[in-house]
């Protein structure tokens, strides 16, 4: 089974060679059986002298993962703990706290908290470190027993240590675990106009993004002024829902491709005729946290001019992984290919650029906060063709627009400061209505 994925997930480190066939098998010249070589020597002198009896799968395990961790921080092996997490992130229910987390130079960092879950109500933010989980030091542990730890029976309490880079002292969370029931889809309306909220891109959301479209109009009983498109701190998924999810928004034309390793190993995706929203106006919020699947989103919508797209740069995944079915409860998550925007661009290391970069005012860690995107995970692929971001970067100006502080902001009720903008700015962007001329009196 092969399936194409685009994900910010919680990656599984990887040393060594193994044969492997994914449909034709790979040409083995013989500087490649030299090494496989030096590889059973080194296997065999650990399984003869190592000061403990070793058992052979730890080692085969061990080798898979450095062979894989050697080409870039997306691929790795996905054993049968690692393809439960997997099959959860894309279809499934679990008891837990709501978080997506990676391991950087032994500790585990947050990616980020699902929406409306115990890590993102206790306000666990995107690059927060755990440390301790009920006072027990996780740092050089496996990211797997992290996980684990975190998880549990419904309504049982765990106490997390949480250090965030700018905060002087930890912080100590204590939550209750919940069912964390996965809504990759959620709509509301406000002043007229509807907000789609994407959470993540998992089996349904394309056809459930179709369904709050037709939501949205039959709540207000017309059209909306115009539709938000919210897609901050969703890290990806299923690439053929990225092209469901563009699909709905778009009329025609190319909506993505993706180009392997060769360079007649190209596949494009299209959109089919029928825009859902009728041509209405469209504000796609973005942040560090919009990745992969999320960002083939905001391209194809952003390239074909039908959104504005508002927030800041994206994280800049622009590969595509294929999950490799080994057995019946292992597989081979594999970067396979990198993907394109319309326009021929690829967002890997630099993101998508917004139209309109407005910073999350209404955080008060935002300015403090280091960001974590794409370039700062070690071996990541080389976009040659990156746009260079640093005047962004190092534009320390406050934008007189932006210059009130959390604190007056949560003064005035405001929660999500992007998203009032969003809000406000559709307002100006839609249509003016039309008034009827009056004719003089007598005067055909």
């Amino acid at each position: 089974m092969s399936r194409p994925i685009l994900q910010v997930t919680a990656a599984v480190s990887a040393l060594a060679l193994v044969p492997l066939a994914t449909g034709a098998m790979a040409q083995v010249d013989t500087n490649s059986y030299r090494e496989l070589d030096v590889f059973m020597d080194v296997y065999n002198q650990v399984k003869s002298q190592y000061v403990d009896t070793v058992d052979n799968k730890v080692l085969v395990k061990g080798a898979i993962q450095g062979m894989l961790a050697a080409l870039d921080p997306h691929s790795s092996y996905v054993d049968e703990l690692d393809f439960e997490n997997l099959r959860i992130q894309t279809e499934g229910n679990y008891g837990g706290l709501g978080l997506t987390v990676t391991q950087e130079d032994g500790a585990v960092k947050v990616i980020a908290p699902t929406e409306d879950t115990p890590a993102f109500r206790a306000g666990i933010k995107a690059g927060d470190y755990i440390t301790h989980i009920n006072g027990q030091l996780i740092f050089g542990e496996a990211l797997d027993e992290a996980i684990e730890g975190m998880r549990g029976q419904p309504g049982t309490k765990v106490t997390l240590t949480i250090v965030r880079p700018g905060r002087d002292k930890p912080l100590e969370l204590t939550m209750a675990r919940e069912i964390i029931v996965q809504k990759p889809v959620k709509w509301e309306v406000k002043n007229g106009i509807g907000i789609v909220n994407i959470n993540t891109f998992s089996a349904s959301t394309g056809a459930d993004t179709r369904a709050a479209i037709m939501a949205i109009e039959k709540s207000l009983g017309r059209r909306p002024t115009g539709y938000i498109v919210d897609l901050r701190s969703n890290g990806g998924g299923l690439l053929n829902q990225a092209i469901e999810v563009s699909d709905a928004f778009l009329e025609r034309g190319e909506i993505v491709s993706q180009r392997g390793r060769e360079r007649s190993d190209i596949e494009r995706y299209y959109a089919r005729p029928g825009d859902l929203t009728k041509g209405a106006p469209i504000i796609v919020l973005v942040d560090a946290g919009t990745a992969s699947a999320s960002e083939i989103v905001a391209g194809a919508l952003q390239d074909h001019h039908r959104a504005i797209v508002m927030g800041v740069r994206t994280f800049g995944k622009g590969s595509v992984q294929t999950l490799l079915q080994l057995g019946e409860s292992n597989a081979l998550r594999l970067t396979t290919a990198r993907y394109f925007t319309p326009s021929g661009k690829s967002v890997q290391e630099g993101g998508i650029e917004p139209d309109l970069i407005v910073p999350q005012i209404s955080d008060p860690d935002y300015k403090t906060r280091p960001v974590f995107r794409e370039a700062d995970l070690r071996r990541h692929l080389i976009n040659e063709a990156k746009v260079d971001n640093k005047a962004l970067e190092e534009d320390d100006k406050t934008d007189p627009r932006f210059a009130a502080t959390a604190e007056a902001l949560e003064k005035q009720g405001v929660e999500d400061f992007q998203l009032q903008y969003a809000l406000k700015t559709i307002g100006r962007l839609a249509p003016a209505p039309q008034v009827a001329q009056a004719r003089p009196v007598g005067k055909r």
